[in-house]
């Protein structure tokens, strides 16, 4: 019997393949872990954040690129040599490096800086928007209250449309042709 070049080849390439899967397994681990690490050192952080502010969901994501998100829009990824650190946000013109290093404390210092923006800037728009709701509140009033006499004008005219109609049809009904 002849021996099957293509069933080796695709044997070998078999194996080749389980390798990789077993190294990029390994490598995905490897991220994981540093991720978990940095976020153990958000812990104290994260803490210190009132429970009534909601801006932040941290959490380790587990899939082809392993991230620790902050919130929403920022995440911690692996650079490419899988030992750098990558905090990045998401714009809205596309994604924006905030700070890259080799050290956990360095990654730790930006995210703090970041988490502290964020709360100024929630501060920020809230107290802009208690002039500005009230102004809202009172513009929705008095619209609501324009809709409501408009709605009661119509219900009367209607009725007494209604009303007339109804008045001329007693009449031809109850009318005897001569």
């Amino acid at each position: 019997m002849a021996p099957k070049p293509l069933k080796d080849a695709v044997r070998e390439a078999r194996i080749e393949a389980a390798e990789r899967s077993g190294v990029v397994v390994d490598l995905r681990n490897a991220e994981l872990a540093r991720l978990e690490l940095l976020n153990e050192e958000l812990d104290p952080l994260f803490k210190d954040i009132p429970d009534d502010i909601e801006l932040f969901d941290r959490g380790v994501s587990r899939g082809d690129a392993p991230r620790l998100w902050i919130d929403v829009i920022a995440h911690i990824e692996m650079g490419r040599d899988k030992r750098q650190y990558r905090f990045v946000q998401d714009t809205r013109y596309g994604r924006t490096v905030l700070a890259e290093s080799y050290e956990v404390p360095e990654i730790a210092q930006a995210v703090t800086r970041y988490v502290a923006r964020r709360l100024v800037e929630r501060e920020r728009a809230l107290s802009d928007d208690v002039a500005l709701g009230r102004y809202a509140a009172q513009q929705t009033l008095r619209s609501e209250r324009r809709r409501r006499r408009w709605r009661a004008l119509r219900t009367l005219i209607y009725g007494m449309i209604l009303g007339i109609a109804a008045l001329f049809a007693f009449v031809l009904v109850n009318n005897p042709a001569p």
